[in-house]
């Protein structure tokens, strides 16, 4: 079963409740997604760290063939100062 925007951002949410997120149906379908999330937490992170935690928010709803979201474009940064 496909998830809905909002599940994927409550689910982002939990673990980075003062970001800021942004989630789009890229395709119209519920199933292809980009999502933006600017959080403080992001700061002195890498790319590969800020998209790990984000992944890991996920839990697991990517994973595999199975997985409920088949894809998403993820863009991670801090804030700017």
């Amino acid at each position: 079963m496909a998830m809905q925007a909002q599940e994927i951002e409550d689910l982002i949410r939990e673990a980075f409740p003062a970001a800021q997120i942004t989630i789009t149906d890229m395709a119209g379908d519920g199933n292809h997604y980009a999502a933006e999330v600017i959080d403080e937490s992001f700061r002195g992170m890498n790319r590969v760290q800020q998209q790990r935690a984000v992944y890991a928010a996920l839990k697991g709803k990517m994973d595999g063939a199975n997985g409920e979201l088949h894809a998403l474009a993820l863009t991670t940064k801090a804030p700017a100062d």
